[in-house]
């Protein structure tokens, strides 16, 4: 090989991208980062285990993957009992934010990494590689003021950790994630990259279904929305695609009569199951949202009952008039249906474009 190409071979970047496992939303959030850092010529490894790993393979089939198994924190079938389910699975947490910290520097070493990218995995930080952690969360929402100030404290501390915090979202007033990403007290080595989405907006002027069922977020939850919407849609006689939000499950695709259920569904296929349909139903789960905006599509969102960041999303979008909200124990889907036909929608036009120039500035930079 002659010099040239060795110099060009130093010059192209190696990056390890590890998504939390916390729901699939880290990990398809991540996709248009992917998509931009191997535009820029960058060798891209992923690091992921289960679901994560099924998705991000479908998605990126040529790439390398290393198995980084996950936190595999459970929620509690009732919203009250939440915290203190989480609260008792906190030594299983610290535990894996160890695990992954030691596991990064064996990782970096041997597959030479340049950049680590982690969204919202704590302990991926490293003394002697650059590191950017993502999150839109930079106050973390627990219910109480007081254990507010204690976990944003926390979560300073590992963000500090990190050479730069990217945040998934527009800076300034005309955001999308409001506190959540725009504390009163932020910090330094904070870098908004703009609202980001996987899909594209096309022209699809029919409507295929009447109604998309999103499924997704860890269980037992998800069951529970999954039986509690199936025993509802008896009675509704539109077309319906109903997405559990479970890769890699043998399910085979079922249809009953007006009732089309997949386990999951391709990027490009959801992409356009979503604009062929009048209204969705899902989660309030960030990237969801993002997704939603991107494509100006209207949605009912039903935040996972105890989880206050998605409480929050729901009720502050839906001030905004951006998306209808309604509480899981209080859902009722004919009456929630007429109320969406008397919503007046404001889903805003925004620029999805702008975390392309952050990586750009990432693999032209020297850190």
């Amino acid at each position: 090989m002659n010099n040239e190409g060795l110099n060009k071979e130093k010059e192209t970047k190696r990056l390890l991208i590890a998504p939390l496992d916390w729901g699939l939303g880290h990990a398809t959030r991540c996709i248009p980062i992917i998509y931009e850092l191997l535009e820029q010529g960058c060798t891209v490894i992923i690091a992921a285990h289960g679901p994560t790993e099924i998705l991000l393979k479908n998605e990126f089939p040529q790439l390398t993957y290393l198995k980084l198994k996950g936190y595999n924190v459970q929620y509690s079938q009732t919203k009250n009992r939440l915290p203190l389910k989480i609260l008792l699975q906190l030594p299983k947490i610290i535990s894996a934010i160890y695990y992954e910290h030691q596991w990064l520097k064996k990782a970096v070493r041997e597959n030479n990494i340049d950049i680590v990218l982690s969204d919202n995995r704590f302990g991926l930080f490293h003394s002697s590689t650059p590191s950017i952690y993502i999150t839109h969360q930079l106050l973390i929402k627990t219910g109480n003021r007081f254990t507010e100030k204690i976990a944003q404290h926390i979560h300073y501390y590992f963000i500090k950790k990190h050479t730069f915090c990217w945040v998934p979202d527009l800076e300034g007033k005309n955001n999308l994630a409001g506190e959540l990403s725009h504390p009163k007290k932020s910090i330094d080595r904070i870098k908004y990259i703009g609202a980001l989405s996987r899909f594209e907006k096309k022209n699809i002027a029919e409507k295929k279904y009447d109604l998309l069922i999103l499924l997704s977020g860890p269980e037992p939850q998800r069951s529970i929305f999954e039986k509690l919407l199936l025993d509802q849609l008896q009675t509704f006689h539109g077309t319906i695609l109903f997405v559990r939000g479970l890769p890699g499950k043998d399910l085979n695709n079922i249809q009953q009569q007006n009732i089309i259920i997949k386990d999951h569904l391709s990027a490009s296929e959801l992409n356009e199951a979503i604009q062929q349909s009048k209204v969705v139903i899902s989660r309030s789960g960030y990237t969801t949202i993002m997704d939603l905006v991107k494509l100006q599509q209207k949605a009912i969102l039903v935040p996972t009952p105890g989880q206050t960041e998605q409480e929050y999303l729901a009720q502050h979008l839906a001030q905004q008039k951006i998306f209808y909200t309604i509480e899981q124990d209080k859902f009722m889907l004919n009456k929630a249906l007429r109320e969406v036909e008397n919503f007046s929608f404001n889903i805003p036009l925004l620029d999805m474009q702008q975390y392309k120039n952050v990586v750009s500035e990432l693999i032209r930079s020297n850190i």
